[in-house]
């Protein structure tokens, strides 16, 4: 004889209804849409985060933990950055885009910093980062600004974005690798979305 069951047994899975998988990246008409609300509402800090995550390319728990000194050198913002990933451990090399520099200039302007102190602190407390939950609500704000459901992106979403817009017009994997510091390849496509037809496609460019 079979059992029935009730309704209030029935189990549903936590992720059901919800968007899973990897987040897709932004495209550029977000981000234009974003820096252009992010300016036209002074909103100096948020500014200066967006255009620094999208140029550095780290996991979130990376970028909120960026220190002035990581970024900046002799009241200047470097072109270029180093910093270790807490996750791997390894160093990871990254570029500042005239954009980001101008950003993150524009915001310790507005608030001053020595170099130990954290790029980006939780609101007056200097001594306390950002953390990436508050990171991910801020992203959900900025996408909201530029009218984007905010449900389909997450943080990495900003980490990917321009590591895809570059596969997408060279192909060249071995450059995402290293910009986004994957030990392996293979990680890479994963991250990537890399589908068969695309390593085809790369396969058939090579004349031997």
């Amino acid at each position: 004889m079979e059992r029935e069951t009730s309704s209030e047994q029935v189990r549903h899975a936590w992720n059901s209804g919800l968007m899973v998988g990897p987040k897709p990246p932004l495209k550029p008409k977000d981000i234009w849409a974003i820096r252009a609300q992010l300016r036209h509402q002074h909103r100096i800090r948020n500014l200066a985060l967006f255009n620094l995550a999208i140029d550095c390319k780290l996991r979130g728990c990376d970028l909120v933990h960026l220190r002035v000194a990581d970024v900046v050198l002799a009241g200047s913002v470097r072109p270029r950055a180093s910093v270790g990933q807490r996750k791997t451990g390894r160093p990871v090399v990254f570029e500042l885009t005239e954009a980001s520099r101008e950003s993150v200039l524009g915001w310790l302007r507005v608030r001053p910093q020595r170099n130990g102190d954290w790029l980006f602190p939780i609101g007056s407390k200097s001594g306390q980062p950002l953390t990436t939950r508050q990171y991910a609500r801020l992203l959900g704000d900025w996408l909201d600004l530029a009218g984007r459901d905010h449900t389909l992106f997450g943080t990495h979403s900003l980490r990917r974005t321009r590591v895809a817009l570059i596969y997408k017009r060279t192909g060249n994997l071995r450059a995402c690798q290293l910009l986004l510091g994957h030990t392996k390849l293979e990680t890479t496509v994963r991250y990537l979305g890399v589908e068969l037809d695309d390593a085809l496609e790369l396969s058939e460019q090579v004349d031997l």
